[in-house]
């Protein structure tokens, strides 16, 4: 018996199963309800099992048969999952986007990619909520979330975007006037700029190959947002702790250079969070690959 040979049964089978009627099967399928009696029967025979038993008034399901359709309810909705991608795959996209994103992070590398989504997509709006208070998808009425953070989210709907390593960032003229860094353990004599928190004081990890080291600084500058600590950084205030993807433009035309680049800080994870798996809009699901292409 070919393996493929059931296939066309076992989805027979458990529309009759959900339906308890040959009829209804047969209106549901498309189907003579004929077809439907001599494609059980026939499974029955090749299965070497009883899987209904049949009056002239009613189905009931036999314990092999109820067993049996656990298998092909699954084969059943793996084919509608199947064309319900194929239906999403030609329709195009059209209707507004709700993306929520943090606020550095959202305008620095989502912001791109949504202006080149829009410009390629012209029956999309898009609504961009920046914000760096925790977003619901439900309550705040959003397609979209993007966060940052260590742990997985907390459901399987989402995709991963791109990794953040943060690092130590300083301008060159700080660095000519004050202690030469070689070690992490030269970081205490320096002044930080750092994410605004309950205390002066912060524990920054340091890692290379097995070493590890945390170093206990103190910051003369706090601010709640990144852009802010680069700028304090580039005005030579002291060593900021921050983001690559922050960092990046200012260390490429020089008034920023990376501190003890060889040893490895923090890393975050990018992730964009979404309602559900089973129905993707196309302007979701187009969106969300624009991102993974754009940020990986």
């Amino acid at each position: 018996m070919s393996d493929f040979e059931n296939l066309s049964g076992m989805i027979i089978f458990a529309k009759v199963v959900e339906t308890l009627s040959y009829t209804e099967t047969a209106k549901v399928l498309g189907l003579a309800k004929s077809s439907i009696s001599k494609e059980i029967s026939a499974l029955e025979v090749r299965l070497g099992a009883r899987l209904l038993e049949r009056t002239t008034r009613r189905i009931k399901v036999t314990e092999v048969g109820m067993t049996y359709y656990h298998y092909c309810y699954r084969i059943l909705q793996e084919v509608k999952s199947a064309d319900l991608f194929i239906r999403q795959f030609h329709e195009e996209p059209t209707g507004s986007l709700r993306v929520a994103a943090p606020v550095t992070f959202g305008c620095q590398c989502i912001v791109p990619v949504l202006n080149q989504f829009v410009a390629s997509n012209i029956h999309v709006s898009v609504d961009l909520d920046l914000t760096d208070r925790p977003v619901s998808l439900d309550d705040d009425g959003v397609d979209l979330v993007i966060a940052i953070r260590r742990e997985l989210p907390g459901h399987g709907h989402y995709r991963p975007l791109m990794d953040i390593a943060w690092g130590l960032y300083a301008a060159p003229g700080y660095l000519q006037q004050h202690p030469a860094i070689s070690t992490p353990d030269d970081l205490p004599r320096h002044d930080f700029i750092l994410f605004r928190g309950p205390a002066h004081t912060i524990s920054l990890p340091f890692r290379k190959e097995k070493l590890k080291k945390d170093i206990e600084v103190r910051s003369r500058f706090r601010a709640n947002n990144s852009i802010a600590l680069l700028t304090s950084a580039q005005a030579q205030t002291g060593i900021a702790y921050l983001p690559s993807y922050i960092s990046e433009e200012a260390v490429a035309s020089g008034s920023l250079v990376q501190v003890l680049p060889d040893w490895e800080m923090d890393v975050y994870k990018s992730y964009v969070i979404m309602k559900s798996e089973n129905y993707i809009s196309p302007r979701v699901r187009l969106f969300v690959e624009a991102l993974q292409k754009a940020l990986a």
